[in-house]
């Protein structure tokens, strides 16, 4: 089945692993897509082992939450190399993170008055630029950025389209940006 499968069969292949939790289809699925998915990653600048670990780790998401894939918003091909770049960035980001025993340890300085005061006065600033945003664009950079809440998970408590969210976000930046000059 490797060799000439079309999207359609790909799509079919998935629908046997949600379904069934086809051991066969999945062995199918990983022949086929593991090999790409290791030179992709390798294409893309991580070395052999690296690229390794994040396709094994990849494709084992794929088989645990197969049935999270939507044939309706991404190919089998998208998904899996979705799921694949998204692993990779996941292990650039733990990489630049500082270790433990790197961050410095024990009391800060007191800071100067002089940065306490300046400190205080932007953060005035900024609440009056945050009081003059339209009530739409506040609350929802209050949610982001406050609440720490992603922009999926704002569309989802809102019921407001994804791309609504980062609009409206978008321009409160940048209305911000524009009154903290």
């Amino acid at each position: 089945m490797v060799a000439d499968t079309g999207e359609s069969d790909w799509v079919a292949v998935m629908r046997r692993i949600r379904d069934d939790r086809d051991q066969e289809a999945f062995a199918d699925l990983f022949r086929y897509y593991a090999p790409r998915v290791k030179a992709y990653l390798m294409r893309g600048g991580a070395n052999e082992s690296l690229a390794e670990e994040c396709m094994q780790e990849a494709m084992a998401t794929v088989w645990r939450k197969v049935e999270l894939f939507d044939p309706s918003r991404a190919s089998v091909t998208t998904w899996i190399f979705t799921i694949a770049r998204n692993r990779r960035i996941d292990v650039i980001r733990k990489e630049r993170r500082p270790e433990p025993e790197d961050l410095p340890w024990g009391p800060e300085a007191e800071p100067d008055q002089e940065d306490v005061v300046a400190l205080q006065q932007e953060s005035e600033r900024l609440a009056e630029a945050l009081g003059s945003l339209p009530e739409k664009q506040r609350l929802l950079i209050e949610q982001a950025y406050f609440g720490d809440l992603s922009h999926s998970e704002i569309a989802a408590k809102t019921g407001l389209p994804l791309g609504t969210i980062k609009s409206r976000i978008r321009l409160a930046l940048d209305r911000l940006r524009h009154a903290m000059k």
